[in-house]
């Protein structure tokens, strides 16, 4: 049977059930017309899974921010290679050669048509730096550095933070205020200058660029922290909760597997502000000298060993500066689609205000 034969008969049948007004018009009994509406929406439910992905898809800005972040980390892998994997570019970053015309930049973005020289990329689309590398080459393998920095930062800081959270969350009492008190401990040291000591004294010992986001990691966990305890506290009360401590359940699996999967949503939301924070503190570090040390290169030490040309030579500058704008507002973009996909209530909110406001 068909849907609009479906709707025909729910519509005969509350036409039949209904009753005739004193003017002589039939009135529909309110609980008719709901029942109708759910029983024609019943095929067009969807999951949890579903919805938020669907949420996710409509939202433009995270969708054009991932397309350009994905954009970004597949050129600057692929281009010059990673971990023995040869890339498409032949050039080395760590090769000094000839300077080409001042070292300017080859690339070309504006069609003939428009007055410019067509499009082309040419031999070096980035230019060339004071001794003749390829400054392309440079700044891919600087976008790698930063990335990588910035994903692992995230992970450990996840992770920590998570954990710290739904412990305190928990068990509350006296564990809840020492790991409180903890968490209000790295918040009062100001981080950027915490940061900058440990990671001078990690990286004159191992001088990998692993240790340096373990250290980030270890000092940008407090915000999630307070976030994840915040929902423990809430849904520990509920019932099933209840339920898995009366059968006997270890507190472990409590915590993970019936707390923590319901906390997810906020975890992957604050993961991704923490990727974009960790790109900005690492360049801010690689910038002050305490970061990614050299022969290494990350885009916040390219931007600190470049800086004085920016007079004369302002792509040695400009081209690692807009990449780390590109990827923080990306990754911002992104998290706030991923927050109003799990939290609709989120989308709600800013309607009712842009309703208000238009009114």
């Amino acid at each position: 049977m068909s849907e609009h034969q479906n709707n025909d008969e729910l519509r005969g049948s509350s036409n039949m059930q209904s009753e005739m007004g004193p003017d002589g018009h039939p009135v529909v009994s309110l609980a008719e017309v709901e029942d109708a509406e759910l029983a024609k929406n019943e095929s067009q439910s969807r999951s949890q899974g579903q919805l938020i992905r669907r949420r996710f898809l409509n939202h433009k800005p995270a969708i054009i921010s991932s397309v350009v972040l994905v954009f970004i980390t597949v050129m600057a892998f692929s281009s010059i290679g990673f971990a023995g994997i040869p890339g498409w570019w032949d050039k080395d970053y760590s090769k000094a050669g000839e300077l080409i015309n001042g070292g300017a930049p080859t690339l070309s973005l504006l069609p003939t048509w428009l007055g410019g020289s067509g499009l082309a990329f040419g031999e070096s689309p980035f230019g060339q730096d004071n001794t003749g590398k390829d400054y392309f080459a440079l700044v891919m393998r600087g976008t790698q550095k930063s990335i990588i920095i910035a994903v692992i930062v995230g992970m450990v800081a996840t992770f920590i933070g998570a954990i710290i959270g739904a412990v305190a969350g928990y068990f509350r009492g006296w564990v809840d205020e020492v790991l409180m008190r903890i968490t209000d401990l790295f918040i009062v040291i100001p981080l950027l200058v915490l940061a900058a000591v440990l990671a001078q004294m990690v990286g004159n010992k191992s001088g990998s660029i692993f240790a340096l986001a373990f250290v980030l990691g270890l000092l940008t966990w407090t915000g999630l922290a307070r976030l994840v305890r915040g929902e423990i506290l809430s849904l520990r009360e509920r019932e099933y909760v209840a339920a898995a401590q009366a059968m006997g359940s270890k507190t472990s699996r409590v915590i993970f597997k019936h707390l923590l999967p319901n906390t997810v949503g906020v975890i992957v939301v604050n993961a991704t502000f923490a990727i974009a924070g960790a790109i900005l503190l690492e360049t801010s570090l690689s910038y002050l000298g305490f970061g990614v040390q050299p022969p290494e290169t990350s885009l916040g030490l390219l931007i600190s060993q470049y800086q004085n040309a920016f007079t004369n030579r302002p792509w040695l500058f400009w081209w690692p500066g807009m990449i780390i704008v590109a990827i923080a507002l990306s990754v911002n973009f992104l998290g706030d689609g991923l927050r109003d996909a799990f939290d609709p209530r989120q989308t709600r909110k800013a309607k009712r205000r842009k309703t208000k406001e238009l009114s």
